[in-house]
């Protein structure tokens, strides 16, 4: 499977769990809201996610959770052998259909 092809797949289910996420929103908010507090309406498929996108901008930001996602792996790599970073590298190249040819024309 070529990388355009993962990429595509990952697309879409990212876009699937945000879907699913609204729904789940959607749902909690009319199951628990209406019957908690007096005057609180049900709401609609879009207003959940309105929700949802306005929880991620007063909780959650738009900062990114990359930057400690890359320390672990600076970390991480820091502290691997040369052999260990040489394979791991190798391993990354391979993931997206590169780098497998280059990788077996070498070992024969």
């Amino acid at each position: 499977m070529n990388c355009k092809a993962k990429c595509w797949k990952i697309g879409l289910l990212v876009v699937a769990g945000v879907a699913a996420l609204g729904w789940v929103v959607m749902a909690l908010w009319n199951w628990l809201l209406p019957t908690l507090f007096f005057g609180v309406r049900e709401i609609d498929y879009l207003q959940a996610m309105g929700v949802l996108l306005l929880s991620k901008i007063l909780f959650g930001g738009f900062r990114g959770h990359c930057g400690g996602h890359r320390k672990w792996h600076q970390h991480r790599l820091e502290s691997m052998t040369p052999e260990e970073r040489e394979k791991f590298q190798i391993g990354m190249r391979g993931w997206c259909g590169k780098g497998k040819q280059e990788d077996t024309a070498a070992k024969e």
